[in-house]
């Protein structure tokens, strides 16, 4: 279903979140550059309809986000998304640079969206509950190199819940907390008092907050509401037990990748894409099976906290 929702901006939602917005039913945004950037088809596949279909058993509506030839589609039919997982050449689209999300809208492009995108899509289309991996943070080195993931400032401005399961790994993580407890943004690690590192269920530091419920999570997103607090909310999810590599093992494989990526003069934004790709190859592609899992964990406390909002 198509909405002109101003003379400019023309918003594309699929038949099921039309519905689900008509209706009043709970909705989690899903990102498209996991399924763009993240893995090769068919598993890229594969796994978005395995995670749409998580939300689902929970009682929420899937809705992933994507720019196609220029317009925000929220929420994805069958064929979209399998076109989607075979397009080469799609933008990732963030809040701002070279992959600008009004650029790419404007210029009738198509990419896939970041943790950033999406939460600026979400907020756009009404949608309170983000379910991605992990989110971008301060990169190791940034003293020198001041790279530093626009999702940090996203976080800060734009009053969505974004579920993951901590910033990525290879990023500098105390930096990154730090970073988030000055721009104001409320970080609760789900049943655990430890913050996760993506892969490994602790990262050696301790949670600002903790929270054991999506009732209480809901709820507290409801008095933030309350008393006018703007910005998002981070939960952190640790990847379930059976599925984690330990940080000290997973820490080896980084220093490993980083050294690497150092000898062959890897720099700028090529640096994470080639990690990733490095880490693969040097856990026999237990990263990659690690975060599919952690994936669809976070999908299904996403829905179950949208579920907990959506009551009254």
């Amino acid at each position: 279903m198509t909405n002109p929702s101003s003379s400019s901006l023309t918003i594309d939602y699929s038949d099921e979140v039309a519905a689900a917005k008509q209706r009043g039913a709970p909705i989690v945004a899903l990102e498209s550059t996991i399924i763009t950037h993240g893995m090769p088809y068919p598993g890229n596949l594969d796994m978005a309809r395995s995670v749409e279909t998580i939300i689902r058993e929970q009682g929420a509506v899937p809705a992933t986000i994507a720019v196609i030839h220029g317009v925000l589609h929220i929420g994805l039919d069958g064929a979209e998304l399998e076109a989607l997982s075979t397009t080469q050449g799609a933008m990732k689209l963030s809040r701002a640079d070279l992959a600008d999300l009004a650029f790419a809208i404007a210029e009738r492009r198509t990419g896939a969206t970041t943790v950033a995108a999406t939460m600026i899509a979400a907020a756009r289309a009404g949608i309170r509950v983000f379910a991605t991996g992990g989110i971008g943070g301060v990169h190791r080195g940034a003293e020198q190199s001041f790279d530093i993931s626009a999702d940090l400032d996203e976080l800060a401005r734009t009053g969505v819940i974004v579920v993951c399961a901590g910033a990525k790994a290879i990023l500098d993580i105390p930096k990154t907390l730090e970073v988030l407890e000055s721009r104001g943004v409320p970080v609760v690690t789900y049943d655990s008092e430890n913050f996760p590192a993506f892969w490994s269920r602790e990262s050696g530091l301790k949670s600002p907050l903790m929270l054991n419920s999506p009732a209480a999570i809901a709820s507290f997103q409801r008095t933030r509401e309350l008393l006018g607090i703007e910005g998002g909310m981070l939960v952190a999810n640790p990847v379930p037990e059976e599925s984690e590599i330990p940080r000290e093992e997973m820490e080896i494989y980084i220093t490993r990748a980083i050294d690497n990526a150092a000898s062959e003069g890897i720099t700028g934004k090529a640096v994470t894409p080639y990690l990733l790709d490095n880490l693969f190859r040097l856990t026999d592609g237990r990263s990659l099976e690690t975060n599919i899992a952690l994936v669809e964990n976070n999908a299904r406390l996403a829905a179950e906290i949208a579920v907990a909002l959506a009551m009254k």
